[in-house]
């Protein structure tokens, strides 16, 4: 289970929104409860898509390197990240899948093939990157 706070989701799709038609993306910084599992995201990155491109996306090392030192300087832990499908359904393609390193971070994607109503799921990626699962995703308000 992955939570996140309704004004994060909203800060996602106006990103998401203004860098159409284009992919959007991201990073995710928070904490996980050690006895649950549980992902609680503090800090949402809002991020460069270097490939401007409405198929995939990429975010640059150095903008990767300095959101990974924000993430641990205040003590968090990077959770995954996210991107948007301008034009396809909340699922992971598979070259979401075949980028998707690691099976503990969360995969958040936001489609906005129905402008008027995103959708945001959460997926968690099997070991092997071939099996590919939709994760509980709470949002707080």
């Amino acid at each position: 289970m992955i939570r996140l706070k309704r004004e994060d989701v909203e800060r996602i799709i106006a990103h998401s929104r203004e860098n159409l038609p284009e992919e959007a993306c991201g990073l995710l910084g928070g904490t996980i409860d050690p006895e649950t599992g549980v992902k609680t995201v503090e800090e949402v990155y809002l991020l460069e898509n270097i490939d401007h491109t409405n198929e995939h996306f990429t975010i640059s090392p150095e903008d990767q390197f300095k959101t990974l030192k924000d993430i641990r300087a205040k003590g968090l832990q990077p959770l995954g990240n996210w991107h948007s499908h301008p034009e396809t359904p909340s699922r992971q393609s598979e070259e979401d899948k075949r980028l998707s390193y690691d099976s503990t971070a969360s995969y958040l994607i936001l489609s906005l093939q129905y402008r008027d109503a995103p959708v945001l799921k959460s997926f968690n990626i099997s070991e092997n990157q071939t099996v590919s699962t939709e994760e509980e995703l709470v949002i707080l308000d």
